[in-house]
């Protein structure tokens, strides 16, 4: 089964009603530190995924590793 899944292109787009797939693990997007400088970018693993710690990346990491899965939109804040 194919999963559409789009690469995030904006950090500013970032939602927590959206999914978010990084490195093979469904995602909720937390928060971003205050630092204008560095910002780093917060993400929760979903239920029943295999890691289950959060995870931090900068804007590169997010703009390279991050997709967005349409077909699972606000399915993050229904599992929570």
């Amino acid at each position: 089964m194919m999963i559409d899944q789009e690469l995030v292109r904006c950090v500013t787009l970032l939602t927590q009603s959206k999914t978010y797939w990084i490195d093979g693990t469904l995602y909720r997007y937390l928060t971003c530190s205050d630092s204008i400088q560095h910002t780093q970018y917060y993400f929760r693993p979903l239920p029943h995924q295999s890691k289950r710690v959060d995870l931090k990346l900068n804007r590169d990491k997010v703009l390279r590793r991050c997709y967005e899965i349409p077909s699972l939109y606000r399915c993050s804040e229904l599992q929570t």
